[in-house]
């Protein structure tokens, strides 16, 4: 059942992350707890996803969230493949989750981070990196996932698609910075956007493979 419900998560939402963190959860509680999933009750649940983990830390709202959600998923998958008869997931009441500011890089920082790179192929592929994830503020995954029909070009805009949590997808506009630092890394690899097939990466590598 736990690996049925791995490879749904993991089509629904095609992120490879969100699995492993899935079943790192899933073991840690079943393993510690000792008992079927028809044999866990709403205090089970609540005590681990309260608990203190090795550091003796209290959990964050963030992370007894997250414990909940995890495994509320994972029973309301054995519902409906009736395993279970019942999700003891509801009784609880989800934490309010306050998440921190996001920290992010200056102008300042970006600056200092792009005059580092070397005026190499490998160099421009980085710098043209960095630009898409700076202007298009998408996730690393977004963005490293990219192909060559991924970009589209209309007159003198440039727009991408992207594939996002939870497997929606979307298009937005590619800021002219990062479109013409993208066209000088592929130049750099002897490759031209137009004439690429389109699963190529967008980010060549110096490497095979």
């Amino acid at each position: 059942a736990l690996y049925a419900f791995l490879a749904e998560k993991e089509r629904r939402s095609g992120s490879r992350r969100t699995v492993e963190s899935y079943s790192r959860m899933l073991q840690y509680f079943f393993g510690r707890l000792g008992k079927p999933p028809d044999g866990v009750t709403a205090q089970d649940v609540f005590a681990y996803a309260h608990g203190t983990r090795l550091s003796g830390k209290k959990p964050s709202s963030v992370t007894i969230g997250a414990r909940i959600a995890c495994l509320s998923s994972f029973y309301r998958f054995l519902v409906r493949m009736e395993i279970v008869a019942s999700n003891p997931c509801d009784k609880l009441e989800r934490p309010r989750v306050t998440p921190s500011p996001p920290r992010g890089l200056s102008a300042r920082d970006v600056q200092a981070l792009l005059a580092a790179l070397p005026n190499t192929p490998v160099g421009l592929r980085d710098r043209a990196i960095i630009l898409t994830l700076v202007f298009a503020g998408r996730r690393r995954a977004e963005v490293m996932g990219m192909k060559a029909s991924s970009i589209l070009v209309e007159g003198d805009r440039a727009f991408y698609t992207y594939r996002g949590k939870g497997g929606k997808t979307g298009r937005r506009e590619l800021p002219r910075p990062a479109y013409d630092a993208l066209r000088a890394a592929l130049g750099a690899f002897g490759k031209d956007m137009a004439a690429m097939a389109a699963g190529e990466p967008l980010w060549p590598s110096s490497t095979p493979g």
